[in-house]
């Protein structure tokens, strides 16, 4: 099956976390900027505020497509395992940690403002992105979740790898994926529309879902 779009996906993904509809302490967590239209949707749903989470993949030197890991606010860092075989230089390595560093603080700025991250002390947080490849960037969502002293965490996309998903199970209280095609390949085989999500799209977004009456 094949999603529209980025919208249509975060709907049926709702449908699949309707018991967290209007429940207290819940926070959807949208992991910018593909998970945005994704869990904009999510929140909609289940009358749950909505935020970002920023995470930022660390591309390998010279094959920045390939995720050696991925850091998230609070100073996490997490490094996928597959990559070790690389033997990757690590002033190399570093250099690419400074470099999206500095553009996670570039978007935590640009999406929040002044306005201070939420506490995720005691809630039930909703991870959301628009799929699960490598499963590096949630990794370190959830490390970064935990460490902020989330109550419970939740994983949820429309689609992932399969044995990305089931090894998350081991990670988090629950994952939640519309779909775990196989063979998987890559999460923009799975959407009509794949367009790269902006970052006024993004903005908007969380504008439209602050104005909403959330249930605490």
């Amino acid at each position: 099956m094949n999603f529209s779009n980025r919208r249509q996906a975060g709907q049926m993904l709702a449908e699949r976390l309707g018991a967290y509809r209007k429940q207290p302490r819940v926070l959807v967590l949208a992991l910018p900027r593909g998970g945005v239209p994704v869990a904009s949707e999510v929140a909609a749903a289940l009358g749950a505020p909505l935020d970002v989470f920023v995470v930022r993949k660390l591309g390998v030197p010279h094959h920045p497509e390939y995720a050696m890991g991925a850091i998230a606010s609070g100073g996490v860092r997490v490094m996928n395992p597959d990559a070790a075989h690389l033997r990757l230089d690590p002033s190399e390595v570093e250099a690419v940690v400074v470099r999206e560093q500095q553009e996670l603080e570039r978007r935590e700025r640009l999406y929040r403002g002044a306005r201070p991250p939420p506490s995720l002390q005691g809630r039930t947080v909703i991870l959301v992105d628009d799929g699960l490849a490598t499963g590096s960037t949630m990794r370190a969502a959830v490390l970064a979740a935990r460490q902020q002293g989330a109550g419970r965490i939740v994983v949820a996309v429309p689609v992932a790898a399969p044995e990305t998903a089931e090894s998350l199970r081991g990670e988090v209280d629950e994952v939640v994926c519309v779909a775990t095609p196989v063979p998987f390949h890559a999460v923009g085989l799975w959407y009509d529309d794949f367009d790269q999500v902006s970052d006024d799209e993004v903005r908007t977004l969380l504008a439209a879902a602050s104005n909403r009456e959330p249930y605490r």
